[in-house]
């Protein structure tokens, strides 16, 4: 299997892969109908895999194609939830203004506190670059979401173990950043249910376990 430079570093729930005229999608994808867009399923690191013409139909038209697949990550030592083999050489700084992934490490009455995982890439490019260290951010209550602030409860829009896509809006003081998922893009991208399924965002609100049919409160990241 091999990666290809036209797909993202990192996949999330719900980012566009690629079309399914290029593509046929495998397991970590899902393919949205309406579009004919694949999108992944799962977060973690697109690979490339050449169709193989069958026996039965040795000039299936599909054998042209490349499937794209996600690869189901295992937990590690550290709960990452990005493969270390896309760490860089060199350690990833976010500065004021870059879109970050985090996962939440704990959430309290006035800021949910998170770990950088990785920073997105500037000057236009697709992708994010994985952090070789981990940064320590909090999402303070009056940065959640642009309006109502009075109204946010963190719990309500995070828990811990979710994937969250934020913006760096202050380098902050010497221990953390200061994020904010004020923006219809940004916000929680992957979340698990309490049962231990992934979920599937089905409002700006609500995240919904495709097995148990459970819904669940979250501050959900718009996808792009």
């Amino acid at each position: 299997m091999a990666t290809t430079s036209t797909l993202p570093t990192i996949a999330y729930p719900g980012l566009p892969l690629g079309s399914s005229s290029a593509y046929i999608p495998g397991p970590g994808t899902h393919l949205h109908a309406p579009s004919s867009t694949i999108h992944a399923s799962l977060a973690g690191r697109p690979v490339l895999t050449p169709s193989k013409p069958t026996h039965s139909n040795p000039k299936n038209p599909d054998t042209s194609k490349v499937t794209i697949s996600i690869p189901r990550l295992l937990p590690s030592p550290t709960h990452a939830l990005i493969p270390s083999a896309n760490a860089s050489n060199t350690n990833t700084l976010p500065s004021v203004g870059s879109v970050v992934l985090c996962r939440v490490a704990r959430v309290r009455t006035r800021q949910v506190d998170v770990v950088i995982l990785a920073v997105g890439r500037e000057d236009g490019q697709q992708g994010e670059d994985v952090c070789g260290d981990e940064w320590q951010a909090v999402v303070r209550k009056e940065d959640v979401r642009a309006t109502e602030k009075e109204k946010v409860v963190c719990g309500d829009g995070f828990r811990v173990g979710d994937v969250v896509r934020g913006v760096v809006i202050s380098l902050g003081d010497q221990s953390n950043y200061y994020l904010s998922t004020a923006r219809n893009e940004l916000g929680v991208i992957m979340a698990k249910s309490e049962a231990g399924n992934t979920m599937v965002p089905i409002s700006w609100k609500e995240f919904k376990d495709p097995v148990t049919g459970d819904r669940e409160s979250r501050k959900v990241a718009k996808p792009f």
